[in-house]
């Protein structure tokens, strides 16, 4: 009997081929490698897992694919694992494109990127992740970070050329905003939270609250911040009362906590919403 169980690929191990600043708070960092060989073509802005080294290491570690998943290293050699999305995948140039927000050492993967230098080692695993515009919709609202800044791009550049509606992103201060291309129904809006903690910025909530809501169902894409990607999800479903099928709500990290603490209640929020 043939087994039809699609194959699951093993994490790839990419190295860097150049890096560049997008702003002084984002950083693009290109990786490449024989094993990038078949990654998906249309993966822009999906979810990935990098695997870094650990500090007494110059390559990660990475697991392997036993019959029951993933089978790790020992801790002292398990590879740091962050989530991450893919910012472009170039597969004629086979390159892949991944953003990250440096925030100096306060977390392994701002802190390998400060530091990538090309030849520098990384395991990629994915890609994965839901949907991010729905389909269906008669118009579009994006709201995101510079930590979704890779999946608002990947977003604005599937919208169809007659959409409409709005995308939001909150950076700290204008040398942060890095140019966003857009169908020219749907307008774009920079805000700038200034010294405020992100946490607690409600900056893109009173925004989403303001906005002329267009007729129709709209796609709703919200990523980034903890408190806010909340905020914004519970306003649109309860008091717009947007179907959730056609909500994305990810919430990419919380203010002051790693990726670690959070990741619980990263998970919780989005069982939350398939609950709803």
């Amino acid at each position: 009997m043939s087994n039809t169980t699609p194959r699951r690929t093993p994490p790839r191990l990419l190295r860097v081929k150049h890096t560049r600043l997008l702003s002084p708070g984002l950083k693009r960092v290109t990786l490449a490698g024989d094993a990038l060989a078949g990654f998906p073509s249309d993966s822009d802005g999906a979810h990935i897992k990098l695997m870094f080294p650990q500090p007494h290491q110059t390559d990660p570690v990475l697991p392997t694919l036993g019959p029951s998943g993933p089978v790790w290293p020992p801790d002292h050699e398990r590879p740091i694992v962050r989530t991450y999305s893919v910012s472009r995948y170039h597969a004629d140039a086979g390159e892949l494109e991944v953003d990250f927000v440096l925030h100096g050492d306060n977390g392994p993967g701002s802190s390998w990127a400060q530091r990538a230098q090309p030849g520098d080692a990384i395991g990629v695993a994915g890609p994965g992740g839901p949907d991010r515009v729905k389909p269906a919709a008669d118009w579009y609202l994006l709201v995101a970070d510079p930590s979704a800044y890779a999946a608002l791009a990947a977003a604005l550049s599937a919208l169809p050329d007659n959409a409409r509606g709005y995308a939001l992103m909150e950076v700290a201060s204008a040398d942060e905003i890095v140019p966003l291309q857009a169908p020219p129904g749907v307008t774009v809006h920079w805000l700038m939270r200034g010294s405020k903690l992100p946490g607690v910025s409600t900056l893109l909530l009173d925004k989403v609250v303001s906005l002329p809501w267009l007729p129709g169902t709209p796609s709703v894409m919200v990523a980034g911040e903890n408190s806010q990607v909340v905020a914004i999800r519970d306003y649109v479903l309860q008091e717009k009362q947007l179907p959730k099928k056609m909500l994305y709500a990810v919430p990419y990290w919380k203010d002051q906590h790693d990726e670690e603490s959070y990741h619980a209640e990263r998970h919780r929020i989005m069982d939350e919403l398939d609950e709803q």
